[in-house]
């Protein structure tokens, strides 16, 4: 069998990252239980909980995801109750920041992806990734093209002449995104799928996420599906295979500490 901790080897500038990730999603784990804010491991790091006990030996990031409505709560927390050492980041508080999901950063670190250097913040990160309720996915992928696209546009993330249009096209996708949340209020699905804007493509149910479960990660317990199984065939298929080296990939150039 393959020995796949030549990715990430003790003292490696990998490795002090991850571990610098679980602090702070320790961080954010004890705030949401305080508050009753249900979140679970998403993606990659689900995959990573499930499959190696914590993370994919070469992956670079940790993402846990929230139900919209808690999401505009928690953010709202962690502004107030993260330690001094570390920061919430979105648009709202960062207006470069192209995404519609959140961030809690680091701020004694540094890495690299391909906006960093419009950020103000630009530390080790925990994504916070938002869930909705969705009728449709290929509506959603319909949304997601443009409402993402345009926000990010207007955010920086493209050219001068692509974001004049995009000011002039968001009113009207922002419009069909706010009355198609309205929308799924009255509707009785029960899939869920990651926030409008953002490029993911997979839904899942509610009901094999909710109640969520507690599951070692590293060295810490974090939360997960109800059901992880479900949830990541549905988002992957066939997770538990390892990939091949060549898709084995990262999301960063460069990783710094400054302390």
């Amino acid at each position: 069998m393959e020995d796949l901790r030549k990715y990430n080897p003790e003292g490696s500038t990998l490795r002090k990252a991850q571990m610098r990730m679980t602090d702070i999603l320790l961080i954010v784990d004890k705030i949401c239980e305080k508050h009753n804010i249900p979140y679970f491991l998403d993606g990659g790091s689900l995959i990573g909980a499930v499959r190696h006990g914590g993370f994919i030996p070469w992956d670079d990031d940790l993402d846990i995801a929230v139900m919209r409505e808690d999401f505009y709560k928690l953010r709202e927390i962690l502004q107030q109750e993260l330690p001094d050492n570390l920061v919430y980041q979105d648009s709202s508080t960062d207006y470069n920041y192209p995404l519609l999901i959140g961030k809690v950063r680091d701020k004694h670190s540094y890495f690299e992806e391909d906006f960093t250097d419009k950020l103000e913040y630009k530390g080790i990160y925990v994504d916070i990734i938002p869930m909705e309720r969705i009728p449709s996915m290929k509506w959603k992928e319909i949304l997601d093209y443009w409402y993402g696209h345009c926000f990010r546009a207007i955010h920086n993330y493209t050219n001068t002449k692509d974001k004049i249009i995009s000011f002039l096209v968001f009113p009207f996708a922002w419009t069909l995104v706010l009355c198609t949340r309205l929308l799924n209020k009255c509707s009785s699905s029960t899939q869920i799928a990651h926030v409008y804007g953002w490029k993911a493509y997979n839904s899942f149910s509610y009901n094999d996420v909710f109640p969520v479960k507690r599951k070692p990660f590293e060295h810490i317990e974090v939360s997960v599906p109800h059901n992880p199984d479900a949830v990541l065939k549905a988002l992957f298929g066939n997770y538990m295979q390892v990939p091949p080296p060549e898709k084995r990939i990262t999301h960063t150039g460069k990783i710094e500490f400054y302390d």
